[in-house]
């Protein structure tokens, strides 16, 4: 019987008949390719740390666990782009912000975003590391040495980094150049993450759900604070059993929920009063951007200015916040020729403009002060 259309249109092929067990493969049945991938000590000996990158660091990460202690009475300010996509402009970018983070250093300590993987609600751009050529390509040894230059770059300012994991393989990349992490909305939930930020280096803070619902990074801090066991790599990448000690030093970030900001007063209250029930620290960070923005750039600055004024009204709960920022403001769709592509413009969420960046950590600072 020949092929013949079917109920949609499509071509049907007649039914032959099953091959035999023997012949069936039961594994990569949906496996294009697979290709070498640089190990982390190798791309540590290419693009490596030197001391005054490693005192950045150190020194940062120490600073924002006095802040979580509630020793150092400093805002921290998480700052800079949705993602980065471009490398010069980020660089640009870092030089600007390590400006002004001297100016504010007795009131801020700002450390920059510098993320490099992009969760998805379906499928779009996942990231420098991921497709670094912005052309589907993805070519992820590229993308790798790309982060850990820019990361080199950013801490030789000064300037700590900050950033979202996503993929647990990637910390053994660049985890020594990162002085605080974030777990997303969508990946609280996750206990592969949670498994991977008990063994982090630097403090970390958990989003509450897409949903807004706010248990699940409760339950992302409390499952981080205890030891774990879990599949990994190791430095040499090869594959491991990974045990850890746990991770201490976390806080929950209010990042809303659909059409439901929680960045006012009452709802940071709320938020303080659950985790002190679940026995841990009532402190928090606020995101600028997300829901509590409705995802419109313009609106960081209502929510930004609304933390502002509770910790000069004496909430000390509020140990952080988190300002999408890029060198102009908006964001901009992936174009195939990069030629036309605008520099210094978000390719994901939409980013406030440095001028209007600059203006409010400056007028935070002086009211602060």
């Amino acid at each position: 019987m020949d092929a013949g259309p079917g109920r949609h249109g499509y071509n049907i092929a007649p039914m032959n008949p099953t091959p035999s067990t023997s012949s069936r493969a039961t594994q990569d049945l949906h496996v294009q390719s697979t290709t070498p991938l640089i190990s982390p000590a190798e791309l540590d000996k290419k693009i490596e740390l030197t001391e005054d990158v490693r005192q950045t660091v150190l020194e940062s990460r120490d600073a924002i666990k006095q802040v979580l202690l509630g020793q150092d009475p400093r805002l921290i300010a998480i700052v800079g782009p949705c993602s980065i996509h471009d490398e010069k402009a980020a660089l640009e970018y870092a030089g600007r912000l390590a400006e002004v983070q001297r100016e504010v250093a007795s009131t801020m300590l700002i450390v920059m975003r510098v993320y490099f993987e992009k969760p998805r609600t379906t499928v779009g751009w996942k990231g420098l590391i991921y497709d670094p050529h912005l052309d589907d390509s993805f070519d992820i040894n590229a993308g790798l040495h790309a982060a850990r230059r820019i990361l080199l770059a950013v801490n030789k300012l000064g300037l700590p980094a900050a950033t979202e994991f996503l993929d647990p393989i990637v910390p053994q990349y660049i985890d020594d150049l990162v002085s605080w992490a974030a777990i997303g909305a969508r990946t609280t939930e996750s206990q592969t993450h949670r498994q991977m930020a008990s063994g982090l280096s630097m403090p970390v803070g958990y989003k509450n759900s897409t949903t807004g619902e706010l248990q699940v990074a409760i339950d992302a801090m409390i499952s981080a604070r205890s030891p774990h066991a879990f599949l990994g790599i190791d430095h040499h990448g090869r594959s491991c059993i990974v045990q850890t000690t746990g991770n201490k030093w976390g806080h929950v970030i209010l990042r809303g929920g659909p059409g439901q900001p929680n960045y006012e007063p009452a709802a940071v209250a709320a938020a303080a009063a659950r985790l002190q029930k679940a026995g841990l620290s009532p402190t928090l960070m606020v995101d600028c951007s997300h829901a509590n923005s409705g995802k419109k750039f313009e609106r960081q600055e209502v929510v930004f200015n609304s933390v502002i004024a509770q910790r000069t009204a004496g909430n000390a709960q509020i140990i952080g916040l988190m300002l999408e920022s890029n060198l102009f403001e908006g964001r901009q769709e992936l174009c195939p020729d990069l030629a036309k592509m605008r520099y210094g413009v978000s390719v994901t969420d939409e980013c406030l403009g440095w001028e209007k960046t600059a203006e409010l950590l400056r007028s935070a600072h002086a009211t602060l002060s």
